[in-house]
């Protein structure tokens, strides 16, 4: 798979991403997160313009991930309860990972892809996404403590730091 810089082109294909990733959740159990129109057309072209928004290309040259990559300290990051981060070097943060479930191994390339650009790496993920929950400890994320969203939500927040 390929990974690249998103363009406003590609707004259709990874909306259709995250609509399957909301179906896949609501079909896992994970009913609660995602919804209200999140992630909306607007914050997708925030992301693209702001040089954040990725897209994961098939051999078949289709979309088939989106997720945002931000290096730099992210603001609800600040603030971390019931535990703490392995430690407070600059990091990337990967946002709104999502697959339109036609290739697996999403977050390993995703992952691979992020950790070749910083060794540092944060994600949140929301309490009843147990799949990318254990996904993430497997990929050797660290379960760090709880978050919150602008919106004041809570999401569990990990870290993933290779030493040189």
């Amino acid at each position: 798979m390929i990974i690249r810089k998103s363009s406003a082109a590609d707004i259709d294909d990874i909306m259709a991403c995250y609509e399957a990733a909301k179906q896949f959740m609501r079909t896992s159990g994970n009913h609660s997160q995602w919804i209200n129109g999140y992630p909306s057309r607007e914050l997708i072209a925030e992301d693209i313009d702001r040089g954040v928004s990725y897209v994961g290309i098939d051999a078949d040259d289709s979309i088939v991930m989106a997720f945002a990559f931000i290096i730099g300290d992210d603001p609800t990051y600040s603030v971390i309860e019931d535990g703490r981060w392995i430690n407070n070097l600059p990091y990337g943060t990967i946002h709104r990972l999502a697959s339109n479930g036609r290739q697996h191994g999403i977050l390993r390339t995703c992952v691979d892809f992020c950790m070749g650009k910083i060794d540092n790496l944060r994600l949140d993920t929301h309490a009843d996404n147990s799949i990318m929950q254990h996904t993430a400890e497997k990929l050797g994320f660290k379960r760090c403590g709880i978050i919150y969203c602008i919106d004041g939500s809570p999401r569990i927040a990990y870290q993933k730091y290779i030493k040189e």
